[in-house]
C-alpha cells in the first residue's frame, strides 16, 4: 500500500510535468497568451453551487461569487493573478469558490485594468477605487468582515493596495492572504536564479518582458509596484504563502520579512517541492489542499478578533506630507 508521502511525490511530479507540457508562453505575445491563459484556468466547470454575479464596485468591473445556500461571514476582496497582462476576475473563479465555500465568505474578484494597455499606476488605482466603494457598502466604513486576498501580481497589487490605504488613512481589513506575491519586478530576488531548473511555468526572461509591460517608464523599485521596498507598517495580519520550487520564492520570504521588521504580524509559509500557486490545484495535490486548510483557520481567526485587536490605519511618520 502506498504511503501519503509517495502519493504527495507522484502527486507534484504529475502537476510538474502538466506545467511542463502546457501550451501558455508566458513571455509570448500578450494577446495570444491572454487567450491561452484564460482557456487553461476557466476549461473546468465550477460546482453548481457557485453563483457568479457580474457587476461594479464604484466604477470597477468586478465579478462576485456565492455559494448557493451560505449566508456569508465576511467578504474576500480578490485579485487575481496573471503578471497584471493576463487573466481576469473569471479565470481566479475556481480557487476563489473553494475558498469561498471553506470560509463561508462571499467574494468579490476585482478586475483590474491590464498592461502594456494600462501600465501603472492602472492597477493600483482600480484597487484602490474597489476598497474605497467597498468600504463605502459597509456604511459605517468598518472593514472587520473583510479580508483582502490575492494570487501571485494580485498579491502584489493586495499588498500595494494596503500601503496606499494606510498612506491614505482608511481602515485596514482584518486580514490579507498572499499566495506566491509577486512582489518585486526589479527582479533582484536570488531565486530568480537559483530556482531556474525547478520552477515548471517560468523563465526569468519570460518574466522580465512582463514586467517591462506593466511597469513602462515607472521606476520598477518603487514601493506600490514592487512591495518588498515598502514601509509596511501598520498594516493587518498577513499569511503569504508560497512553493520551494519557483522563481518568486524570494519575493514571498522577502515581503515576509519586510513586514516583521515593520511589526506587521506576519505567518510565512513555504511548501517543499510544489510550483506557483499550487492551492489552485487542491483536488488533485495533498499540499494545496493543507495550504487551503490553514488559509481557511487563520481567516477565521482573523475575522473572529475583537475590533480592538484588529489593526487601524495610522499616519506614519515616512507618509505625512506638509500642510496636511
Amino acid at each position: 500500500m502506498q504511503n501519503a508521502e509517495g502519493m504527495s511525490k507522484e502527486q507534484r511530479e504529475a502537476l510538474d510535468t502538466l506545467f511542463r507540457n502546457g501550451p501558455l508562453d508566458i513571455g509570448g505575445d500578450h494577446v495570444q497568451q491572454r487567450e491561452i491563459f484564460t482557456r487553461m484556468l476557466t476549461s473546468r466547470p465550477l460546482p453548481e453551487d457557485v453563483v457568479l454575479t457580474p457587476g461594479r464596485l464604484g466604477d470597477i468591473p468586478v465579478l462576485e461569487i456565492d455559494i448557493d445556500g451560505v449566508t456569508p461571514d465576511g467578504t474576500l476582496l480578490w485579485f487575481h493573478g496573471g503578471f497584471y497582462v493576463f487573466g481576469s476576475a473569471r479565470t481566479s473563479a475556481g480557487l476563489a469558490s473553494n475558498l469561498a465555500r471553506r470560509t463561508r465568505t462571499r467574494v468579490i474578484l476585482v478586475d483590474y485594468r491590464l498592461a502594456p494597455e494600462h501600465p501603472f499606476p492602472a492597477a493600483p488605482d482600480d484597487a484602490l477605487a474597489a476598497y474605497r466603494a467597498l468600504l463605502g457598502e459597509t456604511k459605517s466604513g468598518n472593514p472587520a468582515p473583510i479580508a483582502v486576498v490575492g494570487e501571485s501580481a494580485g498579491a502584489g497589487l493586495a499588498g500595494a493596495l494596503l500601503v496606499r490605504a494606510r498612506e491614505q488613512n482608511l481602515p485596514m481589513p482584518a486580514a490579507g492572504v498572499l499566495f506566491s506575491p509577486y512582489a518585486d519586478l526589479t527582479l533582484s530576488g536570488a531565486s530568480m536564479t537559483t530556482k531556474i531548473a525547478v520552477d515548471p511555468s517560468f523563465t526569468p526572461d519570460a518574466i522580465a518582458v512582463r514586467a517591462k509591460d506593466y511597469t513602462g517608464a515607472a521606476d520598477p523599485a518603487d514601493p506600490l509596484i514592487s512591495p518588498v521596498f515598502a514601509n509596511l507598517r501598520g498594516l493587518p495580519p498577513l499569511l503569504i504563502q508560497a512553493g520551494s520550487n519557483e522563481l518568486l520564492l524570494d519575493d514571498a520570504v522577502r515581503l515576509a520579512a519586510r513586514a516583521a521588521a515593520d511589526d506587521v504580524p506576519v505567518t510565512l509559509e513555504v511548501t517543499p517541492g510544489v510550483p506557483h500557486l499550487f492551492q489552485a490545484f487542491a483536488p488533485m495535490l495533498d499540499e494545496g489542499e493543507a495550504a487551503l486548510s490553514r488559509v481557511t483557520e487563520f481567516l477565521h481567526a482573523a475575522f473572529t478578533l475583537p475590533p480592538r485587536a484588529r489593526t487601524t490605519a495610522r499616519p506614519h511618520p515616512d507618509n505625512v506630507e506638509p500642510n496636511g
